[in-house]
């Protein structure tokens, strides 16, 4: 059986090595073992970078950039549903008290929707849009949590219609909004957070702060409401551990207000800031503790992971459309702008929005193909020196600065960058009108994905 690869709109076989039969996928309750769910997380690493390499080598090895219709070179992804995959088991690992909902706006690609539905996580949607891509694809609205502090009021109406009863709010406002369009919503109080240690800080704009949380619990009373949770979010690519520690605490102090109240809150969402890297046990040991100190087994805790399923499943490769030679005559030397069919109009608006620095590799360098031939281009000095910008008429569409390798890149060569899977595609624009629709080439590194999704 070969291992499966996904063009964005259908199911395709790759000319891969073979594979053993696909067991069935490991039950992931809360009585799966360590070892358990071990397994599986340290499967599948080696084979996930041959599939990666194939895919590529595949798809480039059909293009002549001297022939190709318009179209045909662009930039594309290749994602790895298996690292989805052992990513849900390592946050299953190291969070098991915290039921994920996948935060849609990150990354809304269908496959991975189709994937995590199948492993039945929740999702947070932020608009309209999301909820109706995740309710098309058949998930009961009780997954859904639409946290979104300020809310269009035909997207509320449109939650309202569609069973969605899950919302988040911050402000007086809102409760009003709320009272008006879905008086029988389960209502999840956002507090402000301490997000000065991540990559993107969202306290400036919502959150409400201690002094104000019980004047608005008061009103949520007054108005007949039901506030179900509390709710915080310690920011995007969050790196302090010790923000959970200080959110948690601060929700316990909700929890107590709503309490008095008369309110019987059930639900605790601890919210994103997950990183994939090696940061995350780290971050995840703080809050579980946290966690266990400040609320009793009974209360449900959910969680709004982004980044941290997607960001190292997704690779992204592409074509050198231009080159330009830039001579030193003081210095005797030459070095040359490179020129992408992406940019930071593009997939890489993760460098502007997300404050990302995307490592560029050679893909092939004319008859040679390089996938994984070097670390990258920042770690090899006094080599051949480079900049990479993207394909717009703006000057800072700019993808590196300085790097280095030791081959000569040639015009119809190609690079590949990893980590690419957080805030990329979701954010393309069609700037200069270079396109916003970049194909996926999926493949599945562990064999479980296959029989979630039930691959042939």
């Amino acid at each position: 059986m070969a291992p499966s690869a996904l063009t964005s709109n259908d199911y395709i076989d790759l000319p891969l090595q073979t594979t053993p039969p696909t067991p069935p996928p490991p039950v992931l309750d809360a009585s799966s073992s360590d070892l358990d769910l071990l397994r599986p997380i340290n499967h599948g690493l080696t084979e996930a970078k041959r599939l990666i390499s194939q895919a590529l080598e595949c798809r480039i090895s059909t293009i002549d950039h001297d022939t190709c219709d318009v179209g045909d070179e662009d930039a594309f992804f290749v994602a790895d549903l298996g690292e989805v995959y052992r990513q849900h088991l390592r946050w299953k690992l190291n969070l098991g008290r915290v039921k994920p909902h996948y935060a849609v706006k990150c990354n809304p690609d269908p496959q991975v929707l189709r994937l995590l539905a199948e492993l039945g996580t929740g999702f947070d949607c932020a608009s309209k849009a999301e909820m109706e891509q995740v309710l098309q694809m058949g998930i009961d609205p009780a997954r859904i949590i639409y946290a979104q502090p300020c809310k269009t009021k035909s997207h509320l109406r449109y939650a309202a219609q569609n069973g969605v009863r899950q919302l988040t709010f911050d402000n007086a406002d809102e409760l009003y909004k709320t009272k008006q369009l879905l008086p029988d919503a389960e209502l999840y109080l956002r507090i402000l957070t301490d997000d000065s240690a991540s990559l993107c800080p969202l306290s400036l704009k919502f959150g409400a702060s201690l002094d104000n949380t019980r004047d608005l619990l008061e009103l949520a009373h007054a108005l007949g409401l039901n506030v179900v949770g509390v709710a915080f979010h310690i920011g995007s690519g969050a790196s302090d551990p010790k923000a959970f520690l200080k959110a948690v605490q601060d929700a316990r102090v909700v929890f107590d207000q709503a309490a008095d109240l008369g309110f019987a809150m059930h639900t605790l969402d601890v919210g994103g800031g997950f990183c994939s890297d090696a940061s995350f046990e780290d971050m995840a040991a703080v809050l579980s503790s946290a966690l266990d100190c400040y609320f009793p087994p009974h209360i449900r805790i959910i969680g709004e992971p982004g980044r941290f399923y997607v960001s190292s499943a997704f690779t992204l490769a592409c074509h050198v459309i231009a080159r330009r030679t830039v001579n030193d005559p003081t210095l005797g030397t030459s070095s040359y702008m490179l020129y992408l069919n992406d940019g930071v109009y593009g997939n890489f608006s993760s460098i502007i929005f997300d404050h990302q620095n995307p490592v560029p590799r050679i893909l092939r360098a004319g008859d040679r193909f390089l996938y994984a031939a070097h670390s990258s281009g920042y770690e090899t000095p006094n080599m051949v020196d480079y900049s990479i910008w993207g394909p717009t008429c703006d000057g800072i569409d700019c993808i590196a600065q300085a790097c280095s390798f030791p081959e000569v890149i040639q015009t119809g060569d190609w690079m590949y960058f990893e980590d690419m899977g957080a805030y990329t595609k979701c954010s393309a624009t069609r700037f200069n009108g270079f396109t916003d629709k970049h194909s996926v080439v999926y493949v599945s590194s562990d064999p479980s994905v296959r029989a979630l999704l039930q691959l042939e």
